[in-house]
């Protein structure tokens, strides 16, 4: 056991967290999304839903301050009747977290999944909510 650590944080996050560099990026993939077809490396943490998931991230996981949008979102496709009250909770949590006003990047549904294959790691969850996949572009620390 850790102190500090967010219990939702596995030990397999956590080591991927560690690894990343600076302009890394990390994709936090709903149910629907083909995790394990596009991940270069997979962090399995199925049965947790995404705000909660993000909400323990952004306590270790700085956001890169060097580019406008340091968050990405898949567009809703043209069409698609789709609602996404989620993005509101993700633009809550990261403002709270990173003071960083959460101004998204939307990224067409074959954009995003091109982006995610370049991704340093994709973590699936068990997010049931539509278009609720969100790419994390990590940032520096600051002494």
């Amino acid at each position: 056991m850790l102190v500090g650590i967010p219990k939702i944080i596995s030990p397999d996050l956590l080591k991927i967290m560690m690894e990343m560099g600076h302009g890394d990026e990390l994709v936090l993939a709903d149910a629907n999304f083909p995790a394990a077809s596009h991940a270069r490396r997979l962090v399995r943490c199925d049965g947790h839903a995404i705000p909660e998931l993000l909400d323990a991230v952004l306590t270790l996981y700085p956001l890169d301050q060097y580019v406008d949008k340091p968050a990405s979102l898949m567009e809703v496709v043209p069409g698609d009747k789709a609602e996404t009250p989620i993005w509101e909770a993700y633009g809550r949590i990261v403002r709270e977290r990173t003071g960083l006003e959460a101004s998204f990047e939307k990224l067409e549904r074959f954009a995003f999944y091109e982006r995610a294959r370049g991704a340093y790691a994709i973590v699936a969850t068990g997010e049931g909510a539509q278009y609720a996949n969100l790419i994390l572009k990590k940032g520096v620390i600051f002494p």
